[in-house]
């Protein structure tokens, strides 16, 4: 990523040569011999980077760092040291500077430092511009985040958070579905009824039918008094139904018709009563997927999505996981006392680089721990888990050994699908938003695929 560099290099040949290198590799260099020159300029103009010698007549380059540092701390300084002479450049990184390196300069190892502390001052803007930014937002219970994908659903929940119509809510375990059903709840019309959440995987068909519908008194060994049902207990309000897809198929039928008769009748009764609440649920599954495999009743996956609310994985979010963690780092410091106001720039450069499988949920646990752990007022890498600080982005491509390994476009294509479908964990819903076509072009891909590999032996 090049940028505006000023120099500062007192002998007119390495200047030039300074300036000839960069500038092939797409940087801006400005160059000047003296430090008063190079401070001038400061004051009136913009830079990514200030690159000086250490060793100049005047005010040396020791002495440019801590001015720098003093009046312009978003600015990185790189020095310019003699082979022998680090205990200088040592010195100079303890007023400010941000590296250093030796001569006779490398042009290529400069590019390398420069593109970093370009990057440093970047990350550093990032960060400042998220906090004003929650400055601006709401508390923790909000759907936070900048990204196109993101903004999409927000477009859609405000659209229909006014009307009764069942929204199904979809992706990763961690995205916030919750979030985002609590949304639909306090922007729409029943937002002073309540908002009864009911996850469908957390017990047993029996335990949940009697949750769902209720039960009179009798119904059953331990039915010692009549229940009324979250359903009816929701009206007015929302009825939230968290991993919808692991409802037993036996419950599946019930919970059909109370949808379409807005009735519901509790176990063991006779009677049916009417309710009127909102009907939001949310799946990490495929249940495309699970209709086709029998293990979800196709009519109701029709009547649960009428709108369909798609929660974008962290990893496909940007600089949202930054905006995250400076609301979580907000949090977490007041509940526990500590002065935490941030991030380093090399620790956000981690969060943004790892993969995030458990998505917003496992942000939000990196970012408790490391506050609990810092002893400092930014986040640095080492306070982060092992698993983050370790982490390197895997290669689309993976390299060779010898030209043997070389595969076709279509083997490629064919392995990167079924890299993208497992990292979703098997979503084909998913998987063909990531892979920008729709889900009949993936389908046929995948068909084509078994087709070609044949029939197990």
């Amino acid at each position: 990523m090049p940028g505006r560099i000023l120099m500062v290099e007192d002998e007119r040949e390495m200047r030039a040569m300074l300036e000839k290198g960069l500038t092939r590799r797409g940087f801006e260099p400005h160059g000047y011999a003296t430090s008063d020159e190079a401070l001038e300029r400061l004051g009136t103009e913009d830079f990514d980077v200030v690159l000086t010698d250490l060793q100049m007549p005047g005010m040396n380059g020791l002495a440019l760092c801590e001015r720098i540092a003093l009046n312009r701390p978003d600015i990185p300084v790189v020095v310019v040291t003699a082979f022998g002479s680090l205990e200088t450049a040592v010195a100079a990184m303890r007023v400010g500077a941000y590296d250093f390196i030796t001569k006779p300069v490398d042009v290529d190892a400069l590019v390398f430092v420069l593109e970093r502390a370009v990057q440093h001052r970047a990350l550093r803007q990032e960060v400042r511009r998220l906090r004003q930014e929650l400055g601006e937002r709401a508390g923790m219970g909000e759907l936070l985040g900048e990204s196109p994908s993101l903004r999409q659903a927000y477009a859609l929940i405000d659209r229909v958070a006014d009307v009764d119509t069942t929204v199904l809510i979809t992706g990763e375990s961690g995205t916030g579905k919750e979030v985002a059903a609590r949304a639909l709840h306090t922007r729409g019309r029943r937002r002073t009824g309540p908002f009864v959440a009911l996850n469908c995987a957390a017990m047993p068909e029996q335990l949940l039918e009697s949750e769902l519908f209720g039960h009179v008194k009798g119904a059953f060994t331990d039915a010692r008094t009549p229940r009324t049902g979250l359903f009816v207990e929701a009206t007015g309000g929302t009825l939230f139904l968290d991993e919808v897809g692991e409802l037993p198929l036996a419950l599946q039928p019930k919970l059909l018709r109370a949808l379409q008769e807005r009735k519901v009748r509790p176990v063991g009764g006779n009677e049916e009563v009417e309710f009127d609440a909102r009907i939001v649920a949310a799946t990490n599954r495929d249940l495309e997927l699970a209709v086709a495999e029998g293990r979800f009743r196709e009519d109701l996956y029709y009547r649960l999505n009428v709108i369909n609310i798609e929660l974008p994985p962290l990893r496909a979010r940007g600089n949202d996981a930054l905006l995250l963690s400076q609301r979580f780092i907000e949090h977490f410091a007041a509940r526990t006392g500590k002065r935490v106001v941030g991030l380093s720039p090399a620790a956000a450069q981690r969060l943004l680089t790892y993969g995030w499988p458990g998505n917003v949920r496992e942000l939000q646990n990196c970012i408790e721990r490391a506050v609990a752990l810092t002893s400092f007022e930014q986040l640095t890498v080492e306070d982060l888990p092992e698993r983050i600080r370790n982490y390197s982005a895997p290669r689309v491509v993976p390299e060779v050994a010898d030209m043997s390994e070389l595969v076709t476009l279509e083997e490629v294509e064919r392995r990167y699908i079924q890299r993208v479908l497992e990292a979703v964990g098997g979503s084909r819903t998913l998987a063909a938003r990531i892979l920008g076509v729709d889900r009949k072009t993936l389908y046929r891909k995948l068909e084509r695929r078994a087709e070609e590999d044949g029939p197990k032996p």
